[in-house]
């Protein structure tokens, strides 16, 4: 009777801590991707599907893409067709920030729910290899004397990347009228318009742009980060004599309408997906660094990020 009852007190506890291991995992995570199959986004996306299969924190993952508008077409989208589902992910970032508080559309963040902020990058500045500029202060000679002739590459209107080569334009004292800044839907044709020789230079995360640094066909005159980045091998705009930087952030945001637990559970499965291998070695890969916050305080950044990017679009002239 005593070995009976200790198999059983065994089984029990086994079958408790099976059913606690279900009760913490997501479902098939929905994960709404606010640009293109490629970009910064849709990288982020799947490395964190991935890496919540591998944390066992969800069954499964699917991905759908939405590009368009700064991200806030596939904002209005989610926010839309998924209230009060726990299984709902989308991606987020500064980009989509900007483009709120520049296009002050109907349907913002504040209609669905934060969950986490992931990681920072920085964007680099590039050219093709056949490319004349060998150097920034190469490229930045040809922008001063004929502004409209360097054609910059990039994302939406009122992003990031616009938001960095207007503030460098202001540095140099070039007016916001003259920079020929050409925004593109996604990283992929941005990268084939610069390879293609059809602009001149290039701006956006390392991420995006990694394989085609590696393999030669890009050359980085700068990074828009504080201090220099092991695997980034180019100087800095500061360390070239130009007092900033240019950054992004990515996190995620969970349907409407989530209740207290769900929003918790969500947290928890991303947190998960944060703390393996995987994630650790592609934030790693990718040149992203981590700086994770989540529920409340996650909030509070995003809304600091609309002011200052409200503030930043109307200082560079785009606002």
């Amino acid at each position: 009777m005593f070995v009976s009852l200790r198999r059983f007190g065994i089984l029990t506890v086994t079958a408790l801590t099976l059913l606690a291991t279900s009760a913490l995992a997501l479902d098939t995570v929905k994960f709404m991707v606010p640009g293109p199959s490629g970009g910064g986004y849709d990288q982020t996306a799947r490395l964190l599907g991935k890496a919540l299969i591998e944390a066992k924190a969800a069954r499964a993952v699917t991905f759908e893409n939405k590009g368009g508008a700064g991200g806030t077409l596939g904002l209005a989208q989610f926010a839309n067709s998924t209230k009060g589902d726990p299984n709902a992910l989308l991606i987020v970032g500064a980009v989509m920030v900007g483009a709120v508080a520049q296009n002050r559309p109907p349907i913002t963040l504040e209609h669905v729910t934060p969950i986490a902020r992931l990681f920072h990058e920085y964007n680099v500045i590039a050219v093709r290899n056949a490319s004349p500029y060998k150097t920034l202060d190469d490229l930045l000679t040809e922008f001063k004397a004929n502004p409209s002739n360097v054609k910059w590459a990039g994302g939406s209107k009122g992003s990031v990347d616009h938001i960095g080569i207007a503030e460098l334009a202001g540095k140099l004292n070039i007016p916001i009228d003259k920079v020929n800044y050409i925004a593109f839907g996604g990283g992929g044709e941005a990268v084939a318009a610069t390879l293609g020789g059809h602009v001149t230079a290039i701006t956006g995360g390392y991420a995006e742009l990694a394989k085609y640094i590696e393999s030669g066909q890009f050359r980085v005159l700068a990074v828009g980060s504080p201090t220099r980045i092991a695997s980034v091998d180019a100087p800095t705009l500061k360390e070239q004599g130009l007092d900033m930087t240019i950054d992004n952030w990515r996190g995620v945001y969970g349907a409407a309408n989530l209740t207290p637990a769900q929003r918790q559970e969500a947290t928890d499965a991303v947190l998960a997906a944060t703390n393996t291998n995987l994630w650790k070695e592609s934030l790693q890969a990718n040149a992203w660094l981590p700086s994770f916050i989540s529920g409340d305080d996650f909030a509070k950044f995003v809304e600091d990020e609309h002011s200052r990017l409200r503030d930043m679009l109307i200082k560079v002239g785009l606002l």
